[in-house]
């Protein structure tokens, strides 16, 4: 499956996140992606796990997507976490599934039929993420200079 996107006003967004101190640009784009990804994790909450929003990952998440984790990069991840809220190692095997088991016996052990619950949740809303997420952070960049120009206004008054 082929999709073909077409993005217009991106190249104005990133320049004026690049006038903005670096703290701040991240901010505004961690802050937009958690307010878009919600629809993705509450259509996912029918699963046995609690579903969060975040930027941190347990170890063996991060080794696996460590292309991610480059400087000047805003990374956001939608998926099961433990009550504790560290990654739920077992989740993908509700979400996938399992083969039948054996023992060495030969005593079968039982099998996992497939329960997708982040597909789902994540084709029903990503079509329309990338418009989302560029109204909201120009947003997020308009608010940002409103309190610069607000904190502006108090040291200089």
């Amino acid at each position: 499956m082929s999709v073909n996107l077409k993005l217009h006003g991106f190249k104005d967004m990133e320049k004026a996140l690049a006038k903005l101190p670096a703290g701040t640009a991240k901010g505004v784009t961690r802050r937009s992606l958690k307010k878009i990804l919600k629809p993705v994790a509450h259509a996912a909450e029918a699963s046995p796990f609690t579903i969060a929003i975040t930027s941190s990952l347990v170890a063996r998440q991060r080794q696996q997507a460590r292309s991610d984790f480059r400087p000047g990069v805003v990374s956001m991840f939608v998926g099961p976490v433990d009550d504790d809220g560290n990654g739920a190692p077992h989740a993908h095997l509700l979400e996938f599934g399992t083969q039948p088991r054996f023992l060495k016996s030969g005593r079968f052990v039982g099998a996992v039929m497939a329960d997708p619950f982040m597909r789902p949740a994540w084709d029903a809303h990503s079509g329309d993420i990338l418009e989302k997420l560029g109204a909201e952070v120009w947003d997020q960049i308009e608010k940002s200079l409103e309190r610069a120009a607000r904190k502006a206004a108090k040291g200089a008054g």
